[in-house]
């Protein structure tokens, strides 16, 4: 049985992939540092599907919890406590680690740069180093989109130049493709980078989108449409994002390198076309406001996975609209929304 620590358990994506890792008998321990960021409550609900049931009084303990789950363990911990981390490590042996921590959002990046550099940069670091001194197998890492800037080389290869992102967040997660570089070159490490692509789903962000978007919906309070509506985003079902974070993961063929995969739909959508489904699903018009585009904005995202494809066998089968009834009806269940 293979051991895997996931960082950023109790977010989005960190969630999905613990079920499933759980779920194919995996041995899993999940790390999160349970910041404010957006409502713990969430977080705490994902890790309670999780079979860890515990308050967020518990959590700000930082205790280790096991859950009900006799292969998943769970600790609350942030991956700037180098110490802490560290222990970890040599307690626990992992043979694969899967870095889904990060301080997200473009927009709040612009405002809070200190946050990013600390998650996003020191804890990288940390963990390159944890994976060099114990031995680490493969580590496996989130990047984004957002490191191609807004190019209209469309669609968006592995091997464009990224040299100009536009948002500090979108740095951050270049610093870490190059740092990973450094340390596969360097010690050998196994380092896979993955660039998600707008990624949305049940169990989703409410900082993003998607969220905004149906909680204005059934409020009906106006949804800020940026740069008036002229948008397009390769938005991508949660599950098409894990079924390929997984193959990767379970990945017993490729060779101790460096390595970037771009993981999308590869069909982008734009945000009215976007919004029109949610109006289907939920039943009611939305209130649109027409707003000029943000800093840190990119026009367009479009991910071309011919490379993910070729060494996976991935492609993503959700369609939009399938996704987002998926995602209200969600929505609907976990709000009690009538």
């Amino acid at each position: 049985m293979k051991k895997v620590l996931v960082t950023g358990a109790a977010g989005f994506i960190g969630f999905h992939l613990c079920k499933k890792l759980i779920d194919a008998q995996f041995e899993v321990f999940g790390i999160d540092n349970l910041n404010a960021y957006y409502d713990v409550r969430l977080k705490l609900d994902r890790l309670r599907v999780l079979g860890v049931n515990v308050s967020s009084e518990d959590f700000m303990r930082q205790v280790k919890v096991k859950s009900t789950y006799a292969n998943f363990n769970f600790w609350q911990l942030d991956l700037v406590e180098e110490h802490r981390l560290g222990t970890l490590f040599s307690e626990q042996k992992f043979d694969i680690v899967v870095n889904l921590a990060a301080q997200a959002g473009v927009r709040y990046s612009i405002d809070n740069p200190k946050v990013y550099v600390q998650s996003n940069i020191v804890g990288f670091v940390n963990l390159l180093e944890m994976c060099r001194h114990h031995q680490i197998k493969h580590l496996v890492y989130a990047s984004s989109s957002s490191v191609y800037g807004d190019t209209n080389n469309v669609p968006f290869k592995e091997n464009d130049p990224v040299d100009h992102p536009i948002s500090l967040y979108a740095a951050t997660k270049k610093s870490n493709e190059l740092m990973a570089h450094v340390y596969s070159h360097l010690y050998g490490l196994k380092t896979t980078g993955l660039r998600f692509f707008t990624v949305y789903g049940p169990w989703g962000r409410p900082d993003m989108a998607p969220f905004l978007f149906a909680k204005a919906i059934v409020e009906n309070t106006p949804i800020k449409v940026f740069n008036e509506g002229q948008l397009k985003r390769d938005f991508t079902y949660i599950d098409d994002i894990i079924e390929g974070v997984y193959r990767v993961v379970n990945d017993n063929k490729m060779s101790n390198e460096y390595k970037i995969f771009n993981i999308g739909n590869s069909k982008p959508e734009s945000v009215l076309d976007f919004i029109k489904h949610l109006e289907t699903h939920f039943g009611k018009k939305a209130n649109k406001t027409m707003m000029p585009m943000q800093p840190g904005d990119v026009h367009q995202t479009y991910a071309d996975t011919s490379q993910l494809k070729k060494h996976f066998d991935y492609s993503p089968v959700v369609s939009l609209n399938d996704g987002l009834k998926k995602f209200v009806s969600w929505y609907n269940s976990y709000y009690k929304i009538k």
